[in-house]
């Protein structure tokens, strides 16, 4: 873990409301795993005062990237960043993916922004050993590898509004693609709770390996402030897990789906 200043190299809109930001720092480009997050303050002053919290997407020699969405008045302010400003930044923070049973098949499930650090997994483990289902609201809100990675990957797409792909939700995608007789499958999720909750729900029922990145309001990054705690499941012999610490990545079968 890294608290330094990075430079941004770049920093522009991908969709509508969704913006693609890189970072110039080797430390955390060389160190971060696929999962781990950064924690940034958008202002060297005191106005936004907390950090806010962004799921790394990918990495490319001394720059790293994070995807935001604007939704208030911290990610407007981002904006706003021109290149060669400087933001405070601490990271790699958290606990990333983690190949299970080294598996051979590796399938990919994001809705939304949570496509984020499936992208940097993607890139990680090279497009022929995964396969990614990407779910979002409509064609207008597709955010392609091609786009945020400058990497083609071959995906599967569905919308809600059926305006690009299959009209429905990812998880009909990855219902079909667990029909297929495959081997060592590992399932790796991120996106909005309910589709997560789909998600779990259907791999512990065909006992299929399954890792989900939770996103959740964090003001440290490091288990201090225990705001982004959620509700572990019984086998787990927890009460509650640090979504910043113990996180933001877990085995399906460690959290109670029923409290999320």
């Amino acid at each position: 873990m890294f608290e330094l200043l990075a430079e941004i190299a770049s920093n522009r809109r991908v969709t509508e409301d969704t913006w693609l930001m890189a970072l110039c720092s080797a430390k955390i480009a060389r160190t971060a795993n696929p999962g781990q997050f950064v924690m940034i303050r958008i202002r060297t002053g005191l106005d936004p005062f907390l950090r806010r919290p962004f799921s790394i997407c990918g990495v490319k020699e001394d720059r790293f990237q994070v995807l935001y969405r604007v939704v208030g008045k911290g990610t407007h302010l981002m904006t706003e960043l021109k290149e060669g400003e400087s933001l405070p930044v601490l990271g790699p923070l958290g606990k990333g993916f983690v190949d299970r049973e080294k598996p051979t098949d590796r399938i990919l499930v994001g809705g939304g922004i949570g496509i984020a650090p499936l992208l940097f997994l993607s890139q990680f483990h090279g497009e022929k050993e995964t396969r990614f289902l990407m779910g979002f609201r409509s064609a207008r809100d597709i955010l392609s590898p091609q786009t945020v990675m400058g990497e083609a990957r071959a995906c599967r797409v569905a919308t809600d509004d059926g305006t690009q792909g299959h009209h429905g939700p990812v998880t009909d995608l990855l219902e079909e693609t667990l029909r297929e007789n495959a081997k060592r499958r590992m399932v790796y999720a991120c996106g909005p709770k309910p589709m997560l909750r789909k998600v779990a729900e259907m791999t512990l029922a065909l006992e299929i390996p399954c890792q989900v990145s939770l996103e959740a309001r964090m003001a440290c990054g490091l288990g201090a402030c225990q705001g982004c705690a959620i509700k572990a499941s019984p086998q787990s012999g927890r009460s509650y897990w640090y979504v910043c610490k113990e996180g933001p990545v877990f085995n399906a079968e460690e959290i109670d789906w029923e409290m999320i």
